[in-house]
């Protein structure tokens, strides 16, 4: 905006002189100064309103989706696909952390309000040391069951659906068993109800998923942020995610 013009007539006029009883227009630095903190305002706005409605940038911070998903990998997660409908088996999810909705965690305390898990997520502020809450994290899983079906995981972490074994290319990572055919990972054997799903990482072997979670291992669709659909970092994998469409035999 062009900076204010101070007018001729009343730079020279004391106290009381100006016409009509106006007071003498604020001086040009300091509208200035509001056009520049409104236009961060607005700017900063616009950009909370995208990242918490249409699509964020995220990370991958761990190994539990290796190898499809490597460390440090830059995903995009749009948030409007589920809105009007239900995941899709083979689809790669971002929830809130088992701790925002696991009822033995919750018990545990483990739980955060809303506004501080605002605070926590913004960038740079979510970095101060002493900030960090687990109940404010975002998990990032692939889907496996869906509302309805009998999910079955066996010792290996492999999957059955209905009593039919799930083709999941993605996975390579199995658990390690010993000659009786027991291991660390556990098993689960459920039927999924209306408005849950189950998620598991790729990585069978090394995943905090819905096998290990104290208070069931049901996602509530309402835990769900949205859908990773779009790797842009590192460069020489960037591409789109799938789905991958796993089938039962």
């Amino acid at each position: 905006m062009d900076p204010l013009v101070p007018d001729p007539a009343s730079a020279n006029s004391g106290p009381g002189d100006t016409p009509s009883g106006e007071h003498p227009a604020p001086p040009a630095t300091e509208e200035s100064a509001w056009e520049f903190w409104r236009s961060v305002l607005i700017t900063l706005a616009i950009a909370l309103g995208i990242r918490q409605f249409l699509v964020e940038a995220r990370y991958i911070p761990s190994g539990s989706m290796l190898p499809g998903l490597q460390l440090q990998d830059r995903l995009l997660v749009e948030k409007l696909s589920f809105r009007n409908r239900l995941p899709r088996r083979g689809e790669i999810v971002v929830f809130h952390a088992p701790q925002h909705f696991d009822p033995v965690l919750l018990s545990q305390g483990s739980g955060a309000g809303p506004l501080q898990c605002l605070l926590v997520n913004l960038p740079l502020i979510g970095s101060i040391p002493g900030l960090e809450q687990p109940a404010c994290d975002a998990y990032i899983k692939r889907v496996v069951g869906l509302p309805g079906e009998r999910v079955a995981v066996d010792p290996r972490g492999r999957v059955s659906i209905d009593g039919k074994p799930l083709v999941e290319p993605y996975v390579s990572n199995t658990c390690p068993v010993d000659s009786r055919g027991l291991g660390p990972c556990r098993t689960l054997n459920v039927v999924v109800p209306q408005g849950h799903i189950v998620v598991l990482g790729d990585n069978r072997a090394n995943s905090w998923d819905a096998r290990f979670w104290p208070g069931g291992p049901f996602l509530p669709r309402n835990e769900i942020i949205g859908r990773a659909f779009y790797r842009f970092y590192p460069f020489t994998t960037m591409g789109a995610l799938g789905p991958a469409s796993p089938s039962a035999r």
